[in-house]
């Protein structure tokens, strides 16, 4: 056993006496319907410490322990008691706890929770599951990474109906929330026939006894001016709106501030809520809108002023998915601030006055000139000033009115062209409405030429707003064109939004190559790559997640004619119905080979051939679609084979497997060479 973790479990029980609802768990004398993946390393059950814990002692990457089938029909809340221990404080690869939530229809879990804090006592975790009608399991999986002595335990797993954010402070977990911790002023718990207190009040408001407990905070430990106190719930991890209320008590002989407020993942803080009163003889009720569409801490915030402040009670934190003001207002969609320009220009729009700056284009598929970024033979909009109306050589193109006081990420792909300088010829503005202001907030420096380039924007204004983009030429001689696509909006900061864990079922090759190996690696196999390949007139210029990151490609130099590379996936679970892979292939050069990808079932010799490209294709990304099904678990299979010369470098980028049939259809699935009408541009 693992000598350097003790793990220690103070009194703490979160169920009581009371059944437990079913995917609930302490660990005392079963394991209570959890059942442990046998491929990997086994979870040993403690019956006289009440835990479940695996440890590096048994040689092995990971454990894996899930659930029996569960449904919430209604929002619930896991709260998960676990401790992670090593002897070694940094390690390169630590020891980590993963949650996942594996769904009926679903090959790959979604991950919703991941640690690698080690701590010396039980950490809580606390995480949302949006109400659903499908079937589910929570997986567990236990890495030990490359820790010499490292175990990992978990004390408890309990769901209950609710939001995470909701507590009665009648539990000693106190439902995850904390106190940060200051050398005078702190939240406690009161109650519970506990005299611990100058100002304890007779009664709780849950219970509305002297045995039920409340969080409270008083001044009588104030030293300095301006003491803080703050009590900081959960994280939220699922997107939700409407109602906080809750109960406090305030006694203040002098001036307490006591404040709500939102904070964010960046640790931006915004108030919500404050008190207006000197004095509540009794429990008060207090109403809050509330709105946290991307991870967010609600912080409760007793400010002191002497030490004869007073104090403060909070007791009944509860939620409401409907707003308390009654307001029905429709929630912002972010994306209606969108747009591909596959069908037309949503919601943007150009001033007449300006002249048609920005047109909707098309390329067919050639060997010239780049397609679009959505499919690579779809529209984009392409900005031609120098035949505008207005002197100047500008083209404005306005999105729609964004509400004030909300955090937004700007997503969207550019790509320039015949530019001698690039700096400053495509900018974004924000444009408010009431006072006709404008604000830079982005505007190209360098790219790559031609290369579809993404650029990634935080901002939030106080009054609402709208998006501008300005494509502009210094003069009439270095004017060249400005190409823009996949404009996308999302609630919450860009770097908020990185922090979220990847979607399942998709790979970018950023990192690594996810579920994807290699049957033997060396120079006639896949590479991950970022930038263009070495060989001239073959090969993409740059990826397609972002431009400038990595993709998968075959390198023709290292190989001879019909040499064949295989990128295979891990095994995936087999679901009953449909289901959809999306990727993105290039295959440009006069030599190109052939891509083929195959479905291989568990247990059959075959491979069952669903999708072949041969020969060259285009310069652009091209996007395939492919749709499939497997009951029993199965591998996808990328082929690439290289063709009659060195320009036969082929490369794929951003993987998607989607539960359902496709949204659209692709329509040749086995195709060869490129169409005649090669260099055609349509407007």
């Amino acid at each position: 056993a693992v000598t350097g973790a003790r793990f220690v479990l103070a009194a703490l029980r979160l169920a009581g006496a009371a059944p437990l609802s079913p995917g609930s768990c302490a660990f005392e004398d079963s394991a209570c319907g959890y059942e442990w993946d046998y491929a990997h390393l086994p979870w040993a059950l403690h019956g006289e410490g009440h835990y479940i814990s695996v440890d590096t002692s048994y040689e092995g990457e990971k454990a894996v322990l899930f659930s029996p089938d569960l449904y919430s029909e209604e929002w619930s809340c896991i709260r998960l008691i676990y401790q992670i221990a090593t002897a070694s404080e940094t390690s390169s690869d630590p020891a980590r706890l993963n949650l996942y939530l594996r769904q009926e229809g679903e090959s790959f879990d979604q991950l919703l929770w991941s640690a690698k804090e080690p701590s010396d006592s039980w950490l809580i975790a606390s995480l949302d599951l949006t109400n659903s009608t499908k079937k589910y399991k929570i997986v567990l999986e236990g890495e030990m990474g490359q820790d010499k002595s490292a175990s990992i335990a978990v004390f408890e797993i309990k769901i209950t109906p609710g939001y995470c954010i909701e507590c009665d402070f009648e539990e000693n977990h106190l439902c995850g929330f904390v106190n940060r911790w200051n050398p005078n002023v702190n939240w406690f718990v009161g109650g519970g026939n506990i005299r611990n207190s100058q100002s304890i009040l007779p009664k709780d408001h849950t219970l509305n006894s002297e045995l039920g407990h409340y969080m409270y905070v008083d001044s009588v430990y104030v030293k300095h001016f301006q003491e803080v106190a703050q009590l900081i719930s959960p994280k939220t991890t699922a997107p939700m709106s409407g109602c906080l209320s809750f109960y406090y008590q305030l006694k203040q002989e002098s001036s307490i501030v006591f404040t709500l407020y939102l904070r964010d993942t960046s640790g931006f803080y915004e108030e919500i809520w404050k008190t207006d009163s000197a004095l509540t003889a009794d429990w008060a009720l207090a109403e809050v809108d509330f709105s946290a569409p991307y991870p967010m801490e609600v912080v409760f915030e007793v400010a002191f002023n002497s030490a004869k402040g007073g104090y403060v009670a909070l007791d009944d934190i509860s939620f409401s998915p409907v707003y308390c003001s009654n307001q029905t207002g429709i929630p912002f969609n972010p994306a209606e601030a969108g747009c591909n320009f596959e069908e037309d220009l949503c919601n943007f729009y150009q001033d007449h006055k300006d002249g048609p700056g920005w047109s909707r284009v098309k390329v067919k598929r050639n060997v010239y000139r780049t397609g679009d970024h959505t499919t690579g033979f779809g529209y984009y909009l392409l900005a031609n000033t120098k035949f505008t109306s207005q002197p100047g050589y500008i083209g404005r193109l306005y999105g729609p009115t964004l509400p004030g006081n909300l955090q937004f990420c700007l997503r969207f792909y550019y790509a320039l062209y015949g530019f001698f300088k690039m700096s400053g010829t495509l900018a974004v503005y924000i444009f408010e409405e009431n006072h006709v202001v404008q604000e830079k907030i982005w505007s190209v420096l360098d790219s790559p030429k031609g290369v579809w380039t993404q650029a990634e924007i935080s901002f939030k204004k106080p009054m609402p707003c709208k998006v501008v983009f300005v494509s502009w030429c210094k003069s009439f001689w270095d004017c060249g064109l400005v190409a823009l696509d996949d404009i996308s909006l999302s609630l919450g900061s860009c770097q908020a939004a990185d922090l979220l864990p990847p979607s399942p079922g998709e790979c970018t090759f950023e990192k690594d190559e996810c579920v994807f190996t290699q049957k033997k690696r060396g120079r006639g196999s896949w590479h991950r790559r970022r930038g263009p390949t070495p060989t001239s007139y073959t090969g993409p210029k740059g990826d397609h997640t972002t431009g400038v990151g990595y993709y998968m490609y075959i390198e023709a130099s290292d190989m001879v004619y019909g040499q064949r590379a295989y990128l295979i996936s891990r095994s995936l679970r087999g679901t009953s119905g449909k289901q959809c892979l999306t990727f993105f292939y290039h295959m440009y050069g006069a030599g190109t080979g052939l891509l083929s990808v195959y479905l291989k079932k568990e247990g059959d010799d075959e491979e069952i051939p669903l999708w072949r490209r041969t020969g060259e294709q285009s310069i652009s990304w091209l996007r395939a679609l492919i749709e499939y099904e497997s009951d029993k678990n199965y591998q996808i299979i990328f082929e690439a084979i290289r063709g009659v010369s060195i320009r036969s470098d082929t490369a794929i980028d951003d993987i998607l497997f989607q539960a359902g049939p496709c949204l659209e259809v692709e329509e040749i699935q086995f195709s060869s060479g490129y169409p005649d009408s090669l260099n055609e541009i349509e407007y």
